[in-house]
């Protein structure tokens, strides 16, 4: 028998029997990421949702001034509010996320058909927000929209003069690409499933072995180290694969109970997906366990090698975090780099 298949297993067997191990490798691992990612994306989208239809709390000042004005908001499912003392330490300590003021001057110009300003408060580095002032911005905009046009009907002109120039909006998204910005992480979660599947291996085949001195005796046998090294090799990728596949199976599971459609997107995680990312990550499946087994393989002792496949860990989200902040244009020679090909490919 070849000497590479007898230390491949070997070292599945002898993994095996470490039944804790390969349960919080092959199940804890695996599984946690899909959960924790079901369930925050569900939370944010019950959220956004939730916010999106029931009514929202205004704090007004000089609501005096604007009764018509106040009337629409509260027709538009705005709830007025008592003015705030001092609105612009209330919006930075996040005791409100949006104040309105209407000025004294507000009716005097409104009255002579002059543009009539008021003013909306509200700190744009605060994300909760944002939903609330961009749905009071849409409806103080179309108020404005509405009364200007009303103002040139009663002149006996067309309201089109106000729009010399139409934009005619073509979106080319559809709700898969639409959906691949919101889940661009997944390819780095594949990744560290397959990390994390082969490193207890990648440490016990080399560090392990060496502080249980059982390295050595391994060495002394007449076969050739570059045999050894492939049997253990072999069996560190059968572990980042089987806890790979087991990543892509529960993210395929996982993606049914995200309601991405009612936020007009659209996450098609079946079988073609999940075989095309298999076939995509099978080289770098390789590519971890030789850097797994490289790493603990310098270590000096079991926590030493711990240290350097953790630190190693971080790598995989240098590509997904670079290509968040710095969008690019896909080129054909990128699929070809490894972790920036795998990203491509699974969110595109």
């Amino acid at each position: 028998m070849n000497a590479a298949w007898i230390v491949f297993l070997k070292e599945v067997r002898e993994n095996l029997r470490d039944r804790r191990t390969v349960l919080n490798t092959l199940l804890t691992g695996p599984l946690m990421a899909p959960i924790i990612f079901v369930l925050l994306i569900n939370g944010m989208i019950a959220r956004e949702l939730e916010k999106a239809e029931k009514p929202l709390p205004v704090p007004v000042i000089g609501a005096e001034h604007a009764p018509n004005l106040v009337d629409m908001l509260k027709q538009n499912g705005i709830v007025i509010e008592a003015p705030i003392a001092e609105p612009e330490r209330a919006v930075r300590e996040q005791d409100a996320d949006l104040v309105l003021r209407i000025p004294a001057s507000y009716p005097q110009a409104w009255n002579k058909g002059e543009p009539a300003q008021v003013e909306l408060i509200f700190d744009a580095s605060q994300r909760d927000a944002q939903g609330s002032v961009a749905r009071l911005q849409g409806i103080l905009d179309a108020y404005s929209q509405r009364t200007g046009t009303l103002r040139v009907l009663a002149r006996g002109l067309s309201p089109s003069i106000l729009k010399p120039l139409v934009v005619a909006a073509r979106d080319q998204s559809t709700a898969q690409s639409r959906g691949s910005m919101m889940f661009s992480m997944l390819p780095y979660f594949f990744i560290l499933g397959a990390f994390i599947g082969g490193m207890a291996l990648a440490i016990d085949t080399t560090a392990g072995e060496r502080e249980r001195q059982s390295l050595e005796p391994l060495f002394a046998n007449p076969v050739k180290r570059s045999k050894i090294l492939l049997g253990k090799l072999g069996a560190t990728s059968v572990f980042a694969l089987t806890s790979l596949l087991l990543s892509i199976v529960a993210f395929s599971l996982a993606g049914q109970f995200m309601p991405t459609e009612k936020l007009g997107m659209s996450l098609s995680i079946g079988v073609h997906f999940a075989s095309l990312t298999l076939l995509t990550m099978l080289p770098l499946v390789a590519m971890i366990a030789a850097l797994q087994t490289l790493a603990a393989a310098f270590a000096k002792s079991f926590r030493e090698a711990q240290t350097y496949l953790s630190l190693l860990m971080f790598v995989p989200a240098v590509p997904t975090m670079l290509m968040s902040i710095f969008p690019f244009k896909t080129e054909t020679w990128m699929y070809a780099v490894p972790l920036v090909g795998q990203q491509i490919t699974i969110t595109r």
